[in-house]
């Protein structure tokens, strides 16, 4: 099991990986931050951005903050983060 942190900007016109928050890559979800529903959007972005299913991610930490703490089954640290990069190069482009 490996685990991400995220900077999390809710409200956003598009949800997906947008860059970087310092070392954090930073996410945009459309979803507003309002019961719950932002932190849905995150967890579907995280699984689908990384290629594992939505109940394979977990928000461990941060409900309410803008830095989120995941837990991804399946994947180490370091699997997580590569595909995290190899998406925000993509959309960076």
């Amino acid at each position: 099991m490996g685990r991400l942190h995220v900077r999390v900007q809710p409200g956003a016109r598009r949800t997906g990986f947008v860059g970087w928050y310092g070392d954090l890559p930073k996410l945009a979800v459309a979803a507003p931050p309002v019961d719950g529903a932002a932190n849905e959007a995150v967890v579907k972005a995280v699984a689908a951005a990384v290629g594992v299913a939505n109940r394979s991610v977990r928000l461990v930490g941060g409900a309410a903050a803008r830095t989120k703490r995941l837990e991804v089954d399946g994947l180490e640290d370091a699997q997580i983060l590569a595909r995290i990069s190899d998406v925000i190069s993509a959309a960076t482009r």
